[in-house]
């Protein structure tokens, strides 16, 4: 039946079928990398084998066989030799991946074991499978690379890699998972940077142990909650692939047969320039809808690496002492001359904000960016302390974290430089009729989402300190994006029951007792702070007033806050009273009582004397997405009894 070392079987040797394969590897045999093996889908749609990567480099890989298009790799990260290497199914029931060149050690392995038969193909859908006669050992789909295939889970025990670069299929910066079980999350891993850059819309991917995205070849996203979008291209047969590209933009393709190519029917974000490396360090990133992504570098700075515009730019010259633990780009943004931003502000001229930090300014960059520069008051650091404690800062971003674009240090001046939000802060806004309920709700997801970010997922763990409205900014879609965490209080994660605080940090009403009684300060601050923003959002009322209230004797009271919305809730609880009367009468009756309920249980949760008593401001996200996903199931349940009525 041909070579000893290749067995190729096209009959039934198990009790279990394999009409699914059209070509297969049993015990003792093995693919070579010298020879044309192959492993061919039955459809003729998928091939498996060595894959060249380079000059004597090889991995062992899965691709649609039309376009020669890789889905799946073995070993993207060590290439094997283009000699004597080979994958063999051994005895024992182990797959191995062998190279020539490294005696006695595994490349590669599925660390399976089997005393009975086994045998390897691949299917249909392009999964490559090992199985015994009772189950399956390993199969492909389990251990996705930069690509999912239709009918493939994605689940919350994996995650896809970009590779890096469109010319290296190695692992890259960029990776998608499930955050918290609950919702993906795009991760930038750069060199020097670890950023989260997105978080893909938890409602579309299911909840808790439901956790899972499946698409299928008709383009239907959908997840075990049954809810689902579509391609733009839905309804045609054809193959599809999700990838997770070298640029971290996760994109939907579609195999296009007349022009033989493949075309993008869905992508995760629209906009490109928004995702950490997009052009690499001291570059510029623009967008156009006809031509793409353009990539250019910033003044003084020119093109590091020809071939690939991840490496970013490096200065023309040396900066001197400039370049002496602050390089540009290791942080991702850029030092301003005292000089340029004074240009940028027109001498510091619009005031859009100001704090006990400092004022803050309006300002356009020389590339047209309008920015937020804000100008410190006098600061007591020294220059090094405080370019250290600005590039930890530069480090991050969240979705629902302003970003810093780069900062002045220069004699007495200390300057940042923000993106600037368009609708300023929330504030402002509440004293208008701007916010109707569903912002209301997403702006206490976005912040929860933002402070639960610097208190767990960053390299360094950030208490804000100052939780409070004027601190929420809000962009031009009301998106909240969490400000002045810049020079709050940076600690180790390890140190955290022994941090230590040299002064009281806040706004009086939104303050935590731990301040007042001299307690150990922890992440439990800035929850309760949280708590006390949320009833501001949803009672119209500041927690720095006392609130005129009457009591049962028809007599006038004045009372805090927490303490009023508490006792509203409790005589609701006992039909007593009615929760409309807490709710801001600039919403004017139109809310969700049910969700507003359970956002006022959150934050009085939050609000809890004893810092022990309060969520997480991880578990306050997953608390107000689960209220979410209730109405999002209640509305479609209502949608769909209506169609079929």
């Amino acid at each position: 039946m041909g070579s000893p070392v290749l067995f190729l079987l096209f009959s039934l040797a198990f009790s279990f079928p394999l009409s699914s394969s059209a070509v297969i590897i049993s015990k003792g045999t093995s693919l070579s990398v010298e020879k044309p093996d192959i492993l061919t889908s039955p459809n003729g749609d998928f091939s498996a084998g060595f894959y060249s990567v380079g000059d004597n480099a090889y991995c062992f890989a899965i691709w649609f066989s039309n376009s020669r298009t890789v889905v799946w790799m073995a070993n993207r990260d060590q290439p094997v030799n283009g000699k004597r290497s080979k994958l063999s199914l051994l005895n024992t029931g182990n797959l191995i991946l062998t190279d020539a060149n490294k005696l006695n050690v595994n490349v590669w392995a599925t660390n399976t074991v089997s005393l009975s038969s086994v045998q390897l193909f691949l299917n249909n859908t392009g999964n490559l499978v090992l199985r015994n006669k009772e189950h399956v050992l390993w199969q492909s789909f389990d251990f996705p690379t930069d690509t999912l295939l239709p009918e493939q889970l994605f689940t919350r025990k994996t995650k896809l890699v970009s590779s890096r670069s469109q010319t290296n299929i190695s692992s890259g910066f960029y990776e998608l998972s499930f955050y918290n079980n609950s919702y993906l999350q795009s991760v930038y891993n750069g060199p020097n940077v670890s950023r989260t850059y997105y978080y893909y819309h938890y409602s579309l991917l299911g909840y808790y142990n439901s956790s899972t995205l499946v698409f299928n070849s008709l383009g239907n996203f959908s997840s075990y909650d049954h809810l689902t979008i579509i391609s733009v291209d839905y309804g045609a047969v054809l193959h599809r692939r999700l990838t997770l590209d070298y640029d971290g933009n996760i994109r939907l393709y579609s195999w296009e047969e007349e022009g033989k190519t493949w075309v993008v029917s869905w992508q995760g974000t629209q906009r490109p320039c928004k995702i950490p490396g997009a052009c690499g360090a001291n570059s510029l990133c623009s967008y156009d809808i006809g031509s793409g992504k353009k990539c250019s570098c910033a003044p003084g700075y020119k093109m590091k690496n020809r071939s690939d515009w991840a490496d970013g730019c490096e200065p023309e010259k040396s900066l001197g002492v400039d370049k002496q633990g602050h390089d540009h780009a290791a942080i991702g943004f850029r030092k301003f001359t005292y000089t340029e931003l004074k240009k940028a502000t027109k001498s510091f001229t619009e005031e859009i904000g100001r704090g006990a930090g400092g004022i803050v300014y309006k300002g356009v960059l020389f590339d047209k960016r309008v920015a937020a520069i804000k100008r410190l008051n006098e600061v007591n650091q020294g220059e090094s302390e405080f370019l250290s404690e600005v590039s930890i800062i530069g480090r991050i971003n969240h979705m629902n974290l302003i970003e810093m674009w780069g900062y002045c240090v220069e004699g007495k001046h200390r300057l940042l430089v923000y993106e600037y939000m368009e609708h300023g802060s929330l504030a402002n806004n509440l004293s208008t009729k701007a916010l109707d309920w569903e912002k209301r709700f997403k702006i206490a997801i976005g912040t929860a989402k933002g402070l639960a970010y610097l208190h767990e997922d960053c390299l360094d763990w950030i208490l804000l300190c100052d939780v409070k409205p004027q601190n929420i900014l809000l962009d031009s879609t009301y998106q909240p994006k969490v400000a002045d965490f810049g020079l709050s209080k940076l600690q180790n994660r390890c140190v955290l029951k022994n941090s230590s605080f040299s002064r009281m940090r806040g706004t009086r009403g939104y303050m935590a007792p731990e301040w007042v009684f001299n307690m150990p300060i922890t992440s439990k601050v800035d929850v309760y702070s949280y708590g006390i923003v949320v009833l501001e959002m949803v009672t119209g009322k500041s927690p720095s007033r006392n609130v005129h209230a009457i009591n049962d004797d028809g007599e006038a009271e004045h009372k805090m806050l927490v303490t009023w919305v508490r006792e509203k809730m409790k005589k609701a609880a006992s039909n007593t009273s009615s929760l409309e009367e807490i709710i801001d009468p600039m919403l004017e009756g139109k809310h969700d009582m049910v969700k507003m309920k359970a956002l006022v249980q959150v934050s009085l949760q939050c609000v809890e004397e004893d810092k022990d008593a309060r969520p997480t401001m991880s578990q306050v996200v997953e608390m107000l997405i689960r209220q979410e996903k209730i109405e999002s199931h209640v509305l479609l349940n209502m949608i769909c009894t209506e169609f079929h009525s």
